[in-house]
């Protein structure tokens, strides 16, 4: 969870493009675009895909994998 955080981080202060693997409604989802916020303590983000351009608050203990595009 750590490293997520750490990639998570970056990908908003340097706006890189990642690719989040998350579950939502029991499936396992693949979306690419930006972070735009990131609460570690408050234990969300905000995120903006790339298909259209919508933002997306997220839990992040709702996340099995991020990486960078």
């Amino acid at each position: 969870m750590e490293q997520i955080n750490f990639t998570l981080i970056e990908a908003l202060h340097k706006n890189k493009q990642v690719c989040l693997t998350h579950y939502k409604n029991g499936q396992c989802i693949a979306e690419t675009g930006l972070i735009q916020f990131v609460d570690s303590l408050g234990n969300l983000f905000i995120f903006i895909d790339e298909v259209f351009e919508l933002k997306n608050k997220m839990r992040l203990s709702a996340l099995i994998d991020v990486r960078f595009t």
